[in-house]
């Protein structure tokens, strides 16, 4: 089982509520180890290949209408 690590940058700061949210629509997602906000603009989240991936992650963020992007660790 590989479990990396990915990091989204959301182009807005968000509040302790919309972290939350996000974090935990994440862990609903199969395969999502562990979703957490380093900053309020920074999300790192330690995932299962096997079972999801960064496009699906990624996605997740975006359907919920925010403007993000996968950066490098």
């Amino acid at each position: 089982m590989q479990t990396p690590d990915i990091m989204i940058h959301f182009d807005e700061i968000l509040n302790a509520q919309q972290q939350q949210s996000i974090e935990e629509e994440l862990r609903a997602i199969e395969g999502v180890i562990a979703p957490r906000f380093n900053k309020p603009h920074l999300l790192v989240i330690s995932y299962n290949a096997d079972s999801t991936s960064t496009h699906v992650l990624l996605k997740a963020v975006k359907d919920k209408g925010y403007q993000a992007q996968v950066v490098g660790l």
